[in-house]
């Protein structure tokens, strides 16, 4: 595995990393023994950012990385998130809390949760629209100053946003949807001022939240609480017009000698040294595949051919329902 380092002063980790929310809810939870040797498989290959949330499964993912990593804490770069806010009484709830205070007892509640004294990268996982950046970045920047984070990311901010948030404080890493179906950062500015700012672009759903893979043929397979039923992209009518992009993405696939997933992760890693891929994965197979991907050589005639097919804003359908969680 290559790595890459999480902005200019930032830790050095695995140029593909592991996403553990899918491990507690959102798509098709897994029994915590598959999760756990996932999680150390992932760690065996070299992909060592091993990212979770205190919102995934309210608490619960993070409690499973922690156990994950009781005996090998110092070959991970671990990273967690606080701002969402989740409701015991409405599984369904969700709203963002940027308040100083709440990012301080949160950052010491996932402490707690993951068993650990401190967590090498910490998230702004959503900007709060009604406390203003350089307050909750600063309450954040207090955490770093107690040694309880070591470096601070944020996560879908805008432009200008991302902007205030660096001048209050330095940024490792900007967490953003971004794969060949959801290129909007290389169009609103976002990827060009990170890259301004040497702060690195952690993209998360690299694999179109796993349609990109080919696996998914039918939403009928899903299950009734999985997230991609509420994401517009795989509604009826956008989900099979995106399945003939897949097809024909998968067929560049076979003539390079790879699987779709590792082309699509391929691609991402092209771009530029400051893009670090942060797939989701539950599976030990499914980590195993991806961390091939390393390997994939993709040529500029490779890059046109896919670049033909994915122009910005091929896929049907939006990224997300709820608007309230894209950037701002």
């Amino acid at each position: 595995m290559i790595e890459r380092r999480l902005g200019a002063h930032g830790p050095a980790a695995g140029a593909i990393g592991l996403g553990c929310m899918g491990m507690s809810e959102f798509y098709d939870p897994v029994g915590e023994d598959e999760a756990i040797r996932t999680i150390h498989r992932a760690l065996e290959l070299g992909m060592t950012l091993i990212d979770t949330s205190d919102m995934y499964g309210r608490g619960e993912n993070e409690r499973l990385v922690g156990r994950a990593l009781r005996d090998r804490r110092d070959t991970a770069v671990l990273a967690t998130k606080a701002g969402i806010v989740r409701s015991a009484a409405d599984p369904a709830y969700r709203g963002v809390n940027g308040r100083p205070d709440y990012i301080r007892a949160a950052c010491y509640a996932s402490l707690e949760r993951l068993g650990v004294d401190h967590v090498d990268v910490y998230y702004l996982h959503r900007a709060d629209p009604n406390v203003p950046i350089e307050e909750t970045i600063g309450a954040m920047a207090d955490l770093v100053a107690a040694g309880k984070v070591r470096h601070l990311g944020v996560s879908e901010l805008n432009a200008e946003t991302l902007r205030r948030a660096a001048a209050a404080a330095p940024i490792a890493a900007l967490q953003s949807e971004y794969s060949l179906f959801t290129r909007d950062v290389e169009t609103n500015g976002v990827l060009a001022t990170a890259r301004e700012l040497g702060i690195a672009l952690v993209a998360y759903a690299p694999l179109g939240r796993g349609i990109l893979t080919g696996a998914i043929r039918s939403t009928e397979a899903l299950a009734e609480t999985d997230l991609r039923r509420r994401v517009p992209r795989f509604d009826p009518g956008n989900f099979e017009r995106n399945l003939t992009l897949v097809d024909a993405f998968a067929a560049i696939a076979r003539d390079l000698g790879c699987t779709p997933a590792q082309l699509a992760l391929a691609w991402l890693l092209a771009e530029d040294e400051d893009i670090v891929a942060l797939p989701g994965c539950e599976h030990v197979l499914q980590v195993e595949e991806n961390a091939g991907a390393a390997a994939v050589h993709l040529d500029a005639s490779g890059r046109a051919r896919i670049d033909a097919l994915f122009s910005p804003g091929a896929a049907a359908g939006s990224r997300l329902r709820d608007q309230r969680f894209v950037g701002r």
